[in-house]
């Protein structure tokens, strides 16, 4: 802890500017870029993910606003979280309350999970999204990161070799 992984992430979000040196997405310096179209550009997957005491659908809608819900439910799917979402008592309507507070951790992972895959950012930021969950509910939420993972840029903050095994490049901070 401590060595600055959360620091990168919010130097690509822009939350700050770095002090020197560059920091270019697509060889753009990300300072020229205007932050809301840069934001747009990236979904994160936060160790604890916010969640809004509102419906599944529209906690998973948040990704991506004028999303059907044909595509809100085919995002569910990919992200392993329709059967648990289904079978809450009113479906995906069902209010998740305050900060998901009806789902276990792994569940609300994978409503975060299916929040980007439906936002379909081509730039992935996945900040210790499996920390914090038993090893079930890890490797559900795992392989539903995989299918979140394909076709895109994806960097991983995790402390655990097992969760980046997969990557072309590791970096130890």
């Amino acid at each position: 802890s401590g060595a600055g992984k959360s620091t990168v992430f919010a130097l690509l979000l822009r939350f700050h500017d770095p002090q020197s040196g560059t920091i270019t997405l697509d060889g753009i310096d990300l300072r020229e870029l205007d932050p809301a179209l840069l934001r747009d550009a990236i979904a994160l997957v936060p160790q604890s993910p916010t969640l809004f005491a509102a419906s599944a659908m529209d906690n998973i809608r948040y990704g991506r606003l004028a999303a059907s819900d044909d595509e809100v439910r085919r995002a569910a799917a990919s992200a392993e979280a329709d059967d648990f979402l289904d079978a809450l008592p009113q479906g995906f309507a069902s209010e998740l309350g305050e900060r998901g507070t009806r789902l276990s951790g792994g569940q609300q992972q994978r409503v975060a999970i299916a929040r980007a895959l439906l936002k379909n950012a081509p730039v992935l930021l996945l900040d210790e999204a499996t920390s914090a969950l038993d090893a079930q509910s890890e490797r559900a939420v795992q392989h539903a990161l995989e299918n979140l993972m394909a076709g895109r840029t994806t960097l991983v903050v995790a402390h655990r070799l097992a969760t980046v095994l997969k990557a072309d490049r590791i970096v130890v901070m």
